[in-house]
């Protein structure tokens, strides 16, 4: 099995692994902090590299529910962030010059 064949299923219905990928990099995108933002793209992205090969349908329903869990705490750590207005770093600075 190919990492795109593990990505969509059959009758070109987006997998749940796919779905749930998406949503994860979308939310961390909507950090103010750069760092934060960053971080949780990296190891999102990290994630699901490494266990792109996994063939147990027991361990990806594990690890669905994981990154499910893992959806929920970042959404609420992006609504606790903005609450606040931070202060621009150094490559959020330099980007907002353009």
């Amino acid at each position: 099995m190919q990492a795109a064949d593990f990505f969509i299923m059959s009758s070109n219905r987006l997998s749940p692994v796919l779905i749930i990928y998406k949503q994860l990099i979308r939310e961390s995108q909507k950090f103010t902090l750069y760092s934060y933002r960053e971080y949780f793209i990296r190891r999102i992205r990290d994630e699901f590299r490494r266990n792109q090969d996994l063939k147990d349908r027991s361990k990806i329903d594990l690890l669905l529910k994981k990154a499910h869990s893992n959806l929920e705490i970042i959404r609420r750590q992006v609504i606790v962030g903005n609450l606040y207005k931070p202060q621009l770093s150094v490559m959020e600075f330099q980007s907002d010059r353009k």
